[in-house]
């Protein structure tokens, strides 16, 4: 019988498509056992899902989550917090400080385009957050709807995407930090996908021996649609730095490039997943990987 998880999942309190209720029921419709919401910089969605949860009767068990902006060594990278105490008063602080970070980024986003030629790219990026948190996609929604761009691709292609001027991650905390905030507030903190840093092998090895250092415990082997070999690669970091490991969808929106909400749990073999924190041993896989 296969059991089904997602710990990493977006909502429109961040940049994903559908409220938080919406992911709620989708997640109901699959049967997936253990779901956790994981806006970034923000607990927003995971909070209005408890709102809407009722647990009698159902298989699905809720759990905290957040995915923290943060960076290392000039790099901008992402920690999920998972089962952390969501009032905790050093957690709390951490989000205020990275709401405070991403306006400013977002201000100098917008002061960056308007140097490009796209006046009011800022009030316009607002506007499409709404309660969201405000983040790149919405000035590339903004840039789309303005007519600036044919495509939201072509937004981040040429404005907004790594090494381009809206690339902006000077505000962001140091990732021993914010592994400790998840860590004080009683969390498990995951480095999220990291493969998509594009790091060297031996600066990867350095993120995830610093991660550990701050106290990281998990590390990312299956994010959305990848390949057999990137699972291999990250299943041998795990194995390498000691790690427990995690998994998700990294789920925005239904789409034909995107990974549907909900992974199958993998036989990792010696690897020990965070899911066992909160999955009943027997559902638990504990065949040897070849």
């Amino acid at each position: 019988m296969s059991v089904l998880i997602d710990f990493h999942t977006h909502t429109t309190a961040s940049d994903g498509a559908l409220s938080p209720a919406a992911l709620l029921q989708r997640a109901r419709d699959r049967d997936i056992r253990l779901l956790a919401i994981t806006d970034h910089d923000t607990v927003a969605g995971y909070q209005a899902a408890v709102a809407q949860y009722n647990p009698s009767g159902n298989a699905l068990r809720l759990v905290p989550g957040v995915e923290l902006s943060c960076v290392w060594s000039g790099v901008t990278v992402h920690v999920v917090g998972l089962g952390m105490d969501c009032e905790h008063p050093v957690f709390v602080a951490g989000l205020a400080r990275l709401a405070a970070a991403r306006t400013e980024r977002a201000r100098v986003i917008g002061e960056r385009l308007a140097k490009l030629g796209f006046p009011g790219a800022l009030e316009g990026a607002l506007q499409e957050a709404g309660a969201s948190q405000v983040g790149r996609p919405h000035f590339a929604a903004w840039m789309l709807a303005r007519g600036h761009v044919d495509s939201l691709t072509r937004a981040f292609d040429r404005y907004l995407g790594r090494g381009k001027p809206g690339d902006v991650k000077a505000f962001w905390p140091e990732l021993a930090e914010v592994t400790a905030w998840i860590v004080q507030a009683g969390g498990v903190a995951v480095l999220a996908h990291p493969l998509k840093y594009a790091l060297t092998r031996s600066k990867l090895r350095r993120l995830v021996a610093d991660f550990v250092a701050a106290g990281g415990s998990a590390v990312e082997i299956l994010n959305g649609r990848q390949t057999p070999d990137q699972s291999r690669q990250l299943r041998l970091l795990a194995l390498e730095a000691g790690l427990e490991v995690s998994a998700g969808s990294d789920f925005h929106q239904e789409s034909s490039w995107g990974a549907e909400v909900g992974v199958e749990l993998r036989h990792l073999g010696g690897l020990r997943g965070v899911w066992q924190r909160w999955l009943p041993p027997q559902d638990c896989p504990s065949v040897e990987v070849t």
